[in-house]
């Protein structure tokens, strides 16, 4: 499913949601990177209590078994000094070892220089074996442990991983006055080694000129560094005695390229001077790990505080949109269900108040949309607003112009019904006065045309929305409608009406009724070929009395039959521009009218079946009706309607009559002549044409009774 069928609130929910999360994912970033200059402070700390304190220790006990391992390597000697160092180193580098372990995931950005270190270690046993069987050199010997040694300051520089410039700064330069401290160590473990046999080679003098150019950068570089509080011990160091008598006899060695004067004096000095830097270096260490401590705690803090305000900040982001999406919402929501009000419940009201043809008022029909919200939102509910009033305004014009058109067919279909009375009327004077067959056969027809126009007035008059005004006080017999609907049809010779049970429907709904069957009757003669018959039949059912109207056309496809049966079903408004339907629009609104229900659908024999059935509210029960009351219900029908409902082809009546024949009661001299033999005089008449005057004559004063009767009961 596209996002096009989504909810509104859905996409509201989507348009907040993404601001919200890029708002968290941006929180998060910065709550990581200030927990991660936390954590490296925190880290840093971690690993100079654990790893700092014993590889200190492990450097000073390497520089201590170094100056020893020079002796031994100078006098081919193994003291007992000798061995207790390397027991105190073996114990050292145990100790290291353990606080490496202790130190845990502190140590995965050290895996590399630990990894170093710890390898160098792994070789002080062989180093040691070359030392003792004499195979080392002093250079190369010395050399060796110098390798162990940066590799702890090696370590070093990895230790210091703090984020914090000013820290960093302050422990690079502790890093380099304790590197200058151990070229201190190295000058003094090559020059105790030369002092025992009273000479310096040419590449040890070399060395020790490198160690002490090395010593006075790296001090002059940390002193540098160092802010007042950690440089203030050191100035006093490099201004003291020890120092200066250091820095003299180092730079006779470098000048001299000989061992200092006196052994004694040289040894001392460099405790003196070792002592006092080692205690300072270890002071300065305490004092940047504090410093760090503090560092961590307060980032700690400043990272409780902002993530804080930060937390609040998304939670009270979050509580708004929503807020503001369910507020956005709920607004277009409301919108929506007076929409949907107007379209689906107030205006299809309107409509059908306005079929029905009520009285509909503009300004209390067509309310204001009451919604509140944003200016958007009320500016759409008037749009909404006046276009209900637009629509209200125009379906009651329309209406007022269907019911002027009504009314204008109404109108002409009173006229034209006048007019037609008055034909009817002169057509019945004109007939009384005619003793010629052939102008009487003339004048049938004419009756039979006016009968039509009556009918189709009397349709205007239905679909105008009134009714003819035709109406019996009696039931009417089935048959008899039937013949007259028949009757009132352009080819009612084609018609075959079939044997009926003998029923009657009420008077009131007998014209309606015959107007609906003539309909139904005409459109069968219309849509099928001219020489088929169309069968009309009926039965009585348990819902009432139902009529068929068969013929042999070419039928329609099932979804014209559904569209036609769906119209019938529920007549729609009539629509001037669909003049092609107007017979089923008056058999909709006859059949609506007294609950007829009507139905077509596809004859066996391929054509159309329309069936009418007749409720049984309006279906009276006649079982004993005789020749005598059948005529008495056809003189209460119209004059032109019983004359040319005698005239039908039937296959007999509802009381079992025998088929009528046209001209079958005449005399052979008021029947048409046969073509075969003109030239054969005629038989005398059985009748003269004085009795078919008289005949006549009482057959119109019959029918003008009736007309008159007709009239009367209409005008009621």
């Amino acid at each position: 499913m596209g996002s096009r069928n989504r909810s509104i609130r859905f996409k509201i929910f989507l348009l907040l949601l993404l601001p919200l999360l890029s708002l968290s994912a941006l929180w998060g970033f910065v709550l990581n990177l200030t927990m991660g200059d936390a954590q490296s402070l925190l880290r840093a700390g971690t690993l100079y209590r654990t790893i700092g304190i014993a590889s200190t220790d492990l450097g000073l006990q390497l520089q201590a078994e170094r100056v020893r391992s020079a002796e031994a390597l100078t006098t081919r000697e193994l003291t007992d000094a000798l061995g207790g160092q390397r027991a105190r180193t073996d114990q050292s580098v145990g100790e290291f070892r353990q606080a490496v372990t202790e130190a845990g995931d502190a140590t995965d950005n050290l895996r590399r220089p630990l990894g170093t270190l710890l390898g160098a270690l792994d070789r002080l046993g062989p180093i040691r074996a070359d030392i003792d069987s004499g195979l080392s050199s002093r250079l190369a010997g010395l050399n060796e442990y110098n390798r162990i040694l940066d590799s702890i300051f090696l370590l070093y520089d990895h230790l210091v991983t703090v984020s914090d410039l000013a820290i960093l700064q302050q422990a690079a330069s502790l890093q380099a006055m304790g590197m200058a401290r151990e070229y201190i160590a190295r000058e003094h473990a090559l020059a105790i080694g030369a002092l025992a046999d009273g000479r310096l080679t040419e590449p040890e003098t070399a060395a020790f000129t490198e160690y002490a150019a090395s010593r006075r950068f790296l001090h002059a570089r940390g002193l540098a560094g160092l802010d007042v509080t950690l440089r203030r011990p050191y100035e006093q160091v490099f201004a003291s005695e020890p120092f200066q008598t250091f820095v003299t006899m180092e730079a006779r060695v470098v000048r001299t390229g000989t061992p200092p004067p006196e052994a004694a004096g040289w040894t001392e000095t460099i405790s003196r001077l070792a002592s006092e830097l080692d205690k300072h270096g270890l002071a300065a260490s305490e004092v940047l790990a504090g410093r760090t401590s503090e560092a961590a705690t307060g980032t700690v803090v400043e990272i409780a505080i902002a993530g804080g305000l930060g937390l609040i900040a998304v939670l009270a982001s979050i509580i708004i949109s929503v807020r503001f999406g369910r507020r956005l919402a709920g607004e277009l929501a409301g919108l929506r269900a007076a929409a949907v009000e107007l379209s689906e419940q107030r205006l299809p009201d309107i409509m059908e108040r306005l079929r029905k043809g009520e009285d509909v008022d503009v300004r209390k029909e067509a309310k204001a949309i009451k919604v509140s919200g944003s200016a958007e939102i009320t500016d759409v509910a008037r749009a909404f607003g006046s276009v209900q009033r637009t629509a209200v305004t125009a379906a009651v014009g329309q209406a007022a112009l269907r019911r002027g058109v009504g009314q204008v067919f109404l109108n002409l279909a009173r006229r034209k019904q006048g007019l037609l009375h008055r034909q009817l009327a002169l057509l019945d004077g004109m007939q009384r006065r005619t003793h010629d067959p052939d102008r009487l056969e003339e004048l049938f027809r004419l009756d039979h045309l006016t009968t039509r126009m009556r009918r189709h007035a009397e349709s205007l008059i239905v679909l105008s929305g009134s009714a003819p005004g035709r109406a019996w006080r009696k039931p009417v017999p089935v048959i008899d409608i039937v013949r007259a609907a028949v009757a009132e049809v352009e080819d009612y010779t084609r018609v075959n009406v079939e044997v009926m049970p003998v029923s009657a429907f009420d008077g009131a709904a007998a014209a309606d009724l015959t107007h609906l069957l003539a309909e139904l009757v005409e459109n069968a003669t219309i849509y099928s070929p001219p020489d088929t018959q169309v069968r009309v039949g009926g039965d009585q059912v348990s819902n009432g009395y139902a009529i068929e109207v068969e013929d042999k056309g070419p039928g329609l496809s099932a979804g014209e039959y559904a569209a036609f049966n769906a119209l019938l079903a529920d007549p729609p408004e009539f629509d001037l521009a669909d003049s092609g339907r107007l017979g089923l629009f008056v058999v909709a609104r006859l059949a609506a009218r007294h609950g007829v229900k009507v139905l077509l659908r596809r004859s066996p024999f391929g054509g159309t079946t329309a069936i009418a059935l007749v409720p049984r509210d309006l279906v009276t029960e006649q079982t004993a009706l005789t020749v005598g009351d059948s005529g008495e219900e056809m003189a209460a029908l119209p004059s032109r309607t019983r004359k040319k409902a005698l005239a039908v082809v039937t296959s007999g009546t509802h009381a079992g009559l025998p088929r009528r024949v046209r001209q079958a009661g005449l005399s052979s001299r008021l029947k048409d002549k046969p073509s075969a033999a003109p030239e054969q005089p005629e038989r005398p008449a059985e009748r003269s044409p004085d009795e078919v005057r008289d005949l006549f004559s009482a057959f119109q004063r019959g029918t003008q009774r009736a007309r008159e009767e007709a009239q009367d009961e209409g005008d009621k």
